[in-house]
C-alpha cells in the first residue's frame, strides 16, 4: 500500500506539472489581434448611494474599421459586472442622476450625439432630448433640475437661437458647390480639421427635457478651450445656481495658452463674470461641497503649454486666491473634493507612475494615499469613503479598481479582459536608472521578450516617446504598446530623458530651447547603458519615436549612426517650414525660443534637415495625411533627404489619419510594417 501511494503521489506530481507547463505553452507572445481584441475601460462614475459604479467599455473591429462603446455596471463592494447598454454603436460618458434613479448619456444611435437615458430598474435607453447638432460633456446639476452640454454653435447666431441657427447652415453649406473659405485670422485649422467659424459653448436644458436650451457662454470663444485630456473645464456651484468655466479670451489663438475662470447665473439672467486674471493657463474648476471655493488647475507661465499645473483655491467671498501645491513639483491631473470641503484628492505623474495623493485645504500638506501604480479616472463617494479610478500598467490595459479614502491597498473591481490576458505571455518589466547628461540620473524601463533568457543575446529597439513633455509611463498604450515592440523577441528600452514629466518642473524645462541637446545625450547614454546589458546585441539596436520622438529618429538620423534603423513616425524635418504650416505657435516660439526670423540660429541649429549630409541610417517614416500639428509635408521632405541621398528607406502614408493613428486597420498596417522593417534590419 506504501508503494501504491507513493505511485500515486508521484503521479499527481507528474500530472501536476504537465498541468503547468501545459498552462505555460498555450500562453503566446501578444499579437495585433489581441490588441484590439481588448475592451478599453474608462470613466467610472460612483452612484450617490455609493453602491454602483457605472464605466465605459469600448471595442473596436477590424471588420467594421470601427467601435462601439458600452455602458456596464459593477458593485462598489466587488462582484460580477453587468452590460446596462448594446446598442451596436457608441455610448458613453455616463451621468448618475442626483437621486441615483438613472444614468444619462450621449450616443450616436440615431446618427447624431445626443442625450440618452437609462433607468437602474429596466427597460430599454430612450432618447431623453432631441436638438439639431450633435452635442457632448453632459453634466448634471447638483439639484437635478438642469443639465449642460456642449455644442459647436457659429458665435454671430443669437443665443436663444444658437442651436437651430447653426444647423440651418449647416445644411446650407453642406449643400452649397462653393467649398473655399476665407480666413483673416489665424488659427485656421487644429489638431485634425479646418476651422469652420464655429465655437464650442456650453448650454443648459431642464432635465426632463422640456423647453428649450439655453446658451450660458456666447461670444467669440471657446468653452471648454481645445484639450487632448484632462477634467472638465465647466462646473455647477453645489447649489446649482451658479456655472463656473474656463474661457480664453485672447484673440490670437495660435499664441496664447492663456485661459480665465468665468461664473454666470445658471438661470441666465447676468453677464457672465471673470473672476481670475492670471496671463497663463486657468481651467478645470470644482466647487468644494460646502460652497466656499472653487478649487482649480493653473500654470504660471504665459505661452508654456507644459509647465506646471498647480492647484489653487479661489474663495467666492472675498476673491482671495489661495495656492495649494506650491511645494508639490509635479502637475497636478484629476482631483475631487472630500465631502467635509477640508481634503483634495489628486493624481499627478510621479517618476513615470500615477499615484494618488491628498492635500490639506487649511495647511497645503500632501501625502501619498495609493502608490506605485498608473492610477486615473479619480472618483470619490459621496459619503467620502471610497476611491474609485482606472489601473493599468506596462503589461496590461486600465479595469475599473478600489481603495479606501484612508489610503488602504487598492483591490480590482472589473476584470474585462481576463480571457484575453489568460493567453498572453508578456514579456517582464523592469524599472532602471542610469546616467545622463551631466551626471543626471534618467528613468527608464526595460521590456524583456516573451520567454526570455538571460544567457542570450537579442536585438534592441529604443522607443522614443513624443510631447516632448510626456513621460514613458507605466501604462498600456495601443498606439505604441511597448510589449507589442517585445513580442518579437527584442528587447525594449524606453528611455525617460529631458524634458519628461514626475521628476519635477527643472527637468521638464530643460528640453526647451535644447532639442537635440541635453536631451539627446539623455538618450544616447541609455543607449550606452542599454548595449552594455549581457543580454543585449549592441551591434543590433534600432530607434524607433512619434511625433517629438520622431524628431529625434531624424535627428539621430543626421548625428548617429550606431543604430542598425529607425523609425519616425509624424516625425519634424524642418523647423522652419513646420513653424509655418503648425497650428498651435505657442509651442514652436517657446521651444525653440523666438520664431524662425527672429531666432533663426535655433531653428537651423536643432533641425534635422541641417544635418541631412549626415544621413546613412536606414529609416520608415510614417505620417498620415490629416496630421495638422506636425503636418505631412515633414514626412515627405524626410523620405525625400533619405531618398536623394540613397539611405534606404520606406514612407508608410495614412491618406485618412491625423497625428495619430486610430482606425483598426491602419493600426495592424502599421504594426505589421514596422515589425517588418525591424526584421528586416534587426534578425
Amino acid at each position: 500500500m506504501g508503494r501504491s501511494l507513493h505511485r500515486t503521489v508521484i503521479l499527481l506530481i507528474l500530472i501536476s506539472a504537465l498541468s503547468v507547463a501545459g498552462s505555460a505553452q498555450q500562453r503566446q507572445p501578444i499579437t495585433f489581434d489581441d490588441l484590439i481584441s481588448f475592451g478599453r475601460v474608462s470613466d467610472p462614475q460612483i452612484s450617490p448611494d455609493g453602491t454602483l459604479v457605472v464605466y465605459v467599455v469600448d471595442r473596436y473591429d477590424k471588420t467594421t474599421n470601427g467601435r462601439t462603446s458600452d455602458l456596464w455596471l459593477v458593485p462598489t463592494s466587488g462582484g460580477e459586472g453587468r452590460q446596462l447598454t448594446r446598442s451596436g454603436k457608441r455610448d458613453y460618458r455616463p451621468r448618475w442622476s442626483p437621486d441615483g434613479s438613472r444614468i444619462t448619456f450621449l450616443s450616436n444611435r440615431d446618427g447624431r450625439w445626443q442625450i440618452w437615458n437609462i433607468a437602474l430598474g429596466g427597460g430599454e435607453a430612450s432618447k431623453l432630448i432631441s436638438l439639431p447638432l450633435d452635442v457632448g460633456g453632459l453634466m448634471w446639476s447638483p439639484d437635478g433640475k438642469w443639465l449642460a452640454f456642449t455644442a459647436e454653435v457659429y458665435p454671430d447666431c443669437s443665443p436663444g437661437e444658437a442651436l437651430p441657427c447653426t444647423a440651418k447652415r449647416d445644411e446650407e453649406r453642406e449643400k452649397s458647390k462653393l467649398k473655399a473659405r476665407v480666413y483673416d485670422e489665424l488659427m485656421i485649422r487644429h489638431w485634425n480639421a479646418w476651422q469652420e467659424g464655429k465655437r464650442s459653448h456650453v448650454f443648459v436644458i431642464a432635465s426632463d427635457g422640456s423647453g428649450s436650451a439655453r446658451d450660458l457662454t456666447p461670444g467669440d470663444f471657446d468653452v471648454p478651450p481645445f484639450s487632448l485630456g484632462g477634467p472638465d473645464d465647466y462646473a455647477f456651484s453645489p447649489d446649482s445656481q451658479e456655472l463656473c468655466f474656463a474661457r480664453n479670451t485672447d484673440h490670437d489663438r495660435a499664441l496664447s495658452t492663456n485661459s480665465d475662470l468665468w461664473v454666470v447665473a445658471v438661470s441666465g439672467t447676468s453677464e457672465p463674470k471673470k473672476i481670475t486674471n492670471n496671463p497663463a493657463w486657468d481651467g478645470s474648476p470644482l466647487y468644494s461641497p460646502d460652497g466656499r471655493y472653487i478649487a482649480f488647475r493653473a500654470q504660471a507661465r504665459a505661452g508654456f503649454e507644459a509647465d506646471r499645473f498647480r492647484l489653487l483655491l479661489y474663495e467666492r467671498a472675498t476673491g482671495l486666491l489661495v495656492p495649494l501645491t506650491e511645494n508639490f513639483d509635479n502637475w497636478v491631473e484629476d482631483f475631487v473634493w472630500a465631502p467635509d470641503s477640508r481634503t483634495i484628492y489628486f493624481t499627478s505623474n510621479v517618476k513615470a507612475q500615477s499615484p494618488i495623493l491628498a492635500v490639506s485645504v487649511p495647511d497645503g500638506r500632501v501625502r501619498e494615499l495609493v502608490g506605485a501604480s498608473y492610477n486615473a479616472g479619480l472618483q470619490l463617494s459621496r459619503d467620502g469613503q471610497t476611491l474609485v479610478f482606472t489601473r493599468q500598467s506596462l503589461s496590461g490595459p486600465p479595469e475599473v479598481w478600489r481603495a479606501p479614502a484612508a489610503g488602504s491597498p487598492a483591490e480590482a473591481l472589473t476584470r474585462t479582459n481576463e480571457s484575453v490576458l489568460a493567453r498572453i505571455q508578456f514579456g517582464a518589466v523592469e524599472e532602471v536608472y542610469y546616467e545622463g547628461a551631466g551626471g543626471t540620473r534618467v528613468q527608464g524601463w526595460l521590456v524583456k521578450p516573451p520567454g526570455f533568457e538571460a544567457q542570450k543575446k537579442y536585438p534592441g529597439v529604443v522607443l522614443v516617446h513624443g510631447g516632448p513633455q510626456s513621460d514613458w509611463a507605466n501604462s498600456f498604450s495601443y498606439r505604441w504598446n511597448a510589449q507589442m515592440f517585445a513580442a518579437p523577441g527584442y528587447v525594449v528600452f524606453l528611455p525617460n530623458p529631458r524634458g519628461s514629466v514626475g521628476w519635477g518642473q527643472k527637468f521638464v524645462d530643460e528640453i526647451s530651447g535644447d532639442w537635440g541637446g541635453k536631451v539627446y545625450e539623455d538618450i544616447i547614454k541609455g543607449v550606452d547603458y542599454f548595449s552594455r546589458l549581457p543580454y543585449v546585441d549592441s551591434e543590433r539596436v534600432c530607434a524607433a519615436g512619434a511625433s517629438y520622438g520622431g524628431y529625434m529618429a531624424n535627428w539621430i538620423a543626421g548625428h548617429s549612426e550606431r543604430f542598425r534603423c529607425l523609425v519616425s513616425h509624424a516625425g519634424v524635418f524642418n523647423l522652419t517650414s513646420m513653424y509655418g504650416s503648425t497650428e498651435e505657435l505657442w509651442f514652436p516660439e517657446w521651444d525653440l525660443r523666438g520664431t524662425p526670423w527672429t531666432n533663426p540660429e535655433s531653428y537651423a541649429k536643432w533641425s534635422p534637415h541641417s544635418y541631412v549630409h549626415n544621413f546613412r541610417t536606414p529609416t520608415l517614416v510614417s505620417h498620415g495625411e490629416l496630421d495638422y500639428r506636425v503636418p505631412l509635408a515633414e514626412g515627405l521632405q524626410m523620405f525625400t533627404s533619405l531618398q536623394r541621398q540613397k539611405v534606404p528607406s520606406k514612407l508608410l502614408y495614412f491618406p485618412d489619419e491625423g497625428h495619430w493613428i486610430l482606425k483598426p486597420q491602419n493600426s495592424e498596417l502599421f504594426y505589421k510594417t514596422v515589425h517588418e522593417w525591424l526584421a528586416q534590419h534587426l534578425k
